[in-house]
């Protein structure tokens, strides 16, 4: 029940976050970062700290000289391991359990198990990751469409003379700071750059993490699922083992150091396993996504033809003479304002702001036709004789 608690808590806040009226300022790709991936990381953490879920996180079993609790709490704190060698042969005949078996310390190899313990970390480190840059984006941002575009946001609400009203103080606005948001785009631009670097940064962190195992772990359990159940080793008992060993180190009697072998049971590598397997997939689509994300963003700054093709069959804005005029006296920064701006209004409203942009645009246009400039013009250019001395005016 307190399990069912916690992630209602997450569940809610996410809830809350979407049904909460405020200004799209990212597209869908940069969502899938802060709003699912770290959701799903932070109520993956919870579900690893619910000993409820599935008992006790690990139970070592060895003789009665040592009590149970002591010897849990010392192979939780310090680590376990599995023995490589043992790994792949026959449960039952050979081996106890995979990876468990007899070994001469020393001689053969063992794999220390402690990642256990800071899984919930982890977990929670990522998800803080993956919030970060729209952290960053939201400061630099500053509220910037929610305010110009109050009133405007989804359905069309109120007069028609209000909404005109709005309609063209937006525009006049957009002309007057035209070519003066390009520092605003660069800021856009960087945290999408920041997202598919985080989302790649963590699939070799988590691979780290786990010794090595994680780049390969999605294939392997892919290939391991074809294979028949006769021949087959599965590749999450090797990296997350169900069955452990741990060296217990004690006096005896007559001081002499006793050595106590146990086996422990690590229950929460049950769930463990099946996350990790989920972010496996979940990182490699995401990372796809953020790629394709970074460079439709790219073209975007480089070829004003495709920032055209976006305004006449996304926001199906099709005069010619307007889509020219929007295209080519605005900048970057100005079209991701408009594209911004596209996303949080109705598509009609969106429509009327643009001819309205546009027709100013155009007169600005045949209104700024260059001329042989004026005295007025040049007088900052030459100064007057008077700022000149007396003296070079002989």
């Amino acid at each position: 029940m307190a399990v069912f608690n916690l992630v209602s808590a997450v569940a809610g806040f996410v809830k809350v976050r979407f049904l909460i009226d405020k200004a799209v300022i990212d597209n869908m790709v940069f969502r899938f970062h802060y709003r699912i991936t770290s959701a799903i990381l932070f109520v993956c953490c919870i579900l690893c700290t619910a000993n409820s879920l599935i008992g006790d996180p690990i139970n070592c079993i060895t003789d009665h000289s040592i009590p149970g609790h002591v010897i849990n709490t010392y192979c939780w704190i310090t680590s376990t391991f599995t023995l490589p060698h043992q790994q792949g042969k026959p449960v039952g005949t050979h081996v106890a359990h995979p990876g468990v078996g007899s070994y001469v310390e020393g001689d053969n190899e063992t794999r220390y198990h402690s990642y256990y313990q800071w899984v919930p970390f982890m977990l929670f480190f990522q998800g803080i990751l993956f919030y970060l840059p729209h952290w960053i984006w939201k400061n630099w941002e500053e509220g910037k469409i929610r305010m110009i575009s109050d009133g405007m946001r989804g359905s069309m609400i109120g007069s028609k003379d209000d909404r005109r009203d709005r309609q063209s103080r937006l525009v006049q606005y957009i002309m007057e700071t035209l070519h003066l948001h390009n520092t605003y785009a660069a800021g856009y631009f960087f945290c999408e750059a920041l997202n598919f670097i985080n989302v790649v940064g963590n699939i070799f962190f988590v691979d780290v993490f786990l010794g090595g195992a994680f780049l390969k772990y999605g294939t392997e359990v892919v290939r391991y699922s074809g294979l028949n159940q006769e021949n087959r080793t599965d590749p999450m008992i090797a990296v997350f083992p169900r069955i452990t060993k741990c060296t217990f180190h004690k006096f005896g009697p007559s001081g002499s150091i006793q050595k106590h072998d146990a086996l422990c049971v690590l229950a929460l590598n049950i769930l463990n396993e099946k996350i990790f397997i989920f972010l496996w997939f979940w990182f490699i689509i995401l990372s796809v996504l953020s790629g394709l994300a970074l460079l439709y963003s790219t073209v975007i700054v480089v070829l004003p033809s495709i920032r055209e093709t976006i305004l006449k069959r996304r926001f199906r804005f099709g005069t010619p003479a307007g889509v020219s005029a929007v295209v080519d006296k605005t900048q970057v920064g100005d079209f991701l304002l408009l594209h911004l701006l596209g996303q949080n209004m109705n598509m009609v409203v969106f429509g009327e702001i643009l001819d309205e942009l546009s027709r100013r645009l155009n007169d600005y246009m045949h209104n700024n036709v260059p001329t042989a400039p004026s005295t007025m013009e040049m007088s900052p250019i030459y100064p007057s004789k008077d700022k000149f001395p007396k003296e070079t005016e002989a």
